[in-house]
């Protein structure tokens, strides 16, 4: 298929570009060349991750500015906030640069809107997009997507996201889709500090552990974080890394308490459960899944 200067394949549709191959960006990429019908282009420093998937169908491209000229909508998925700041920078600085950029990251509110105020000025307009649900979610396209758009962008991006997920959100304008996220990554931390502690007073108290998460799981303490995650890593004590790990957590929670502290408000459990998660990374596992914050709340940490 054929590439305009436009940002447009021959047959009109847009062509999209994708940015971050990591472990959730990988499988989403690989979803939107599976699903989309449009000619996706790609860019990661990673070289055997853009093997990957030009190996699906993508094509390469050999920087940031190279993708910026043939793609007419980007979308991140990147680490950080501080990285989409960099990416968007050279975006909207190349000859041709996107019409719209989506970031599909976690990412701090305030700056988010802060940088979609900058890129307007050049032309270019930021959608917050982040995912959520774990890696099967991606591999499979039933992610949680929660948008921060207009009505018009939420439209026209909405086809291109459902590649990737099951479940769009509009949240409202610019950084809302981030709200959301936020929101949604600080109960379940929560939830699974609880679930850490319940475990540990019920196997302390002569409960199996596998019984009493079946259990509570017929009560009105089911949750998907009981039957997902803690099921599958709390009780057979593994918590593998390349997961999504103590660090990143770390990173999403504090994401929730500084937009709490924006608004004035104060999260004493939130706060508990990051202190949890810091201990759990000096006690050596910021690169374990996340619920090995167990080892410290039964003392073996």
């Amino acid at each position: 298929m054929s590439v305009t200067r436009e940002g447009s394949d021959m047959a009109g549709t847009p062509v999209l570009g994708f940015i971050g191959l990591g472990v959730m960006g990988s499988r989403m990429c690989a979803n939107l060349v599976r699903r989309s019908g449009a000619t996706v282009v790609v860019f990661d420093p990673v070289e055997d991750a853009v093997d990957a998937a030009v190996a699906l169908g993508a094509r390469r491209c050999a920087g940031i500015g190279e993708l910026a000229r043939d793609a007419d909508i980007v979308f991140l998925s990147l680490p950080s906030i501080a990285e989409v700041e960099s990416v968007c920078e050279e975006l909207s600085a190349a000859a041709g640069r996107p019409r719209i950029v989506v970031d599909m990251s976690t990412s701090d509110v305030q700056r988010t809107r802060e940088l979609a105020a900058r890129l307007e000025k050049s032309g270019v307009a930021l959608v917050d997009a982040p995912v959520a649900r774990l890696r099967q979610a991606a591999e499979d396209g039933t992610l949680l997507i929660t948008v921060g758009a207009t009505e018009a962008r939420f439209a026209e991006l909405e086809p291109f996201l459902s590649c990737m997920g099951s479940d769009i959100v509009h949240a409202g304008g610019t950084g809302n889709g981030q709200v959301m996220k936020i929101l949604n990554n600080m109960v379940l931390f929560l939830n699974m500090n609880a679930l850490a502690e319940a475990l540990t007073i019920g196997r302390a108290a002569g409960v199996d552990g596998a019984l009493l998460f079946r259990t509570l799981a017929l009560g009105s303490a089911d949750s998907f974080a009981l039957r997902r995650t803690a099921t599958a890593t709390m009780i057979p004590d593994e918590f593998p890394e390349r997961a999504f790990p103590t660090n990143y957590a770390i990173k999403d929670l504090a994401l929730a308490l500084q937009l709490a502290h924006d608004q004035g408000i104060e999260l004493p459990a939130a706060g508990q459960t990051m202190a949890l998660l810091e201990r759990t990374r000096d006690a050596g596992y910021g690169e374990n899944y996340y619920p090995s914050m167990i080892k410290l709340v039964d003392g073996r940490g």
